[in-house]
């Protein structure tokens, strides 16, 4: 597996085949689990803060989130937007209608949050200020990154934060582990792994920059193997 983990892998994951039933909508259960473990929200607040700050810290901020799931990891934005009273609209968007019924579940009591069912061609241009994309990237060929992140730009008004996994031995192993504690779900237990051997290291932005002249790119790593990346125009 080390040596597999120096280029992405070009495995499907199993739930981008947007199989239904109830073992796919308890997935979407687990793998809040294992967001909340491996602090799956706070690079997207890292993301977000910097986007926000760069704008003018402006008291208003509508938020898109792409490929959503069950919408958790946007809970520590609206803790973030109370901290600071912004006037903070979320909306959900992801393709799969049970990851919408999770999410409409999770949400229920949070009239912040809108949820629909959706996909990136449905998506009006600059119809949020900022449009966050967590784990989501990694379900792209590194050929198909730079028209998706084009795609992403264009639906916001400030820019876009991707979160996403670091591609390294120490997260895979981790989240081997993690995933057969914490759960018997199929769809948890091999897109798990698979999702870190989808995933990024620092050669990857760096590549995808490059291949993506007149944005702005930067990234960082943060806590627990995970990059934050922001992506805005570079003529506002």
């Amino acid at each position: 597996m080390i040596g597999s983990l120096r280029e992405r892998d070009q495995r499907k994951e199993w739930m981008d085949e947007v199989r239904a039933g109830r073992e796919l909508q308890e997935a979407y259960r687990h793998l809040r689990r294992l967001n909340k473990i491996f602090g799956a929200s706070a690079p997207v607040l890292y993301g977000v803060r910097q986007l926000w700050s760069s704008f003018g810290k402006p008291n208003k901020l509508t938020v898109l989130d792409i490929g959503a799931g069950s919408g958790d990891v946007n809970k520590q934005l609206l803790r973030f937007a109370d901290r600071h009273q912004i006037e903070m609209r979320i909306i959900l968007i992801d393709r799969s209608e049970e990851a919408c019924m999770e999410a409409r579940q999770y949400f229920h009591s949070e009239p912040r949050v809108e949820v629909r069912s959706g996909d990136l061609r449905s998506i009006p241009p600059r119809c949020a200020d900022i449009v966050t994309a967590s784990q989501f990237a990694h379900h792209f060929s590194s050929a198909e990154l730079p028209a998706m992140v084009e795609r992403l730009v264009s639906i916001s008004r400030f820019g876009v934060v991707i979160s996403d996994i670091h591609r390294h031995p120490i997260p895979w192993a981790a989240v081997w582990l993690v995933t057969r504690l914490v759960s018997r779900n199929p769809f948890i237990r091999h897109d798990g792994p698979l999702s870190v051997a989808r995933g990024f290291r620092a050669a990857d932005w760096r590549e995808l920059s490059e291949a993506l002249p007149g944005y702005n790119l930067n990234y960082a790593w943060r806590p627990l193997f995970r990059y934050a990346v922001t992506v805005s125009r570079q003529n506002g």
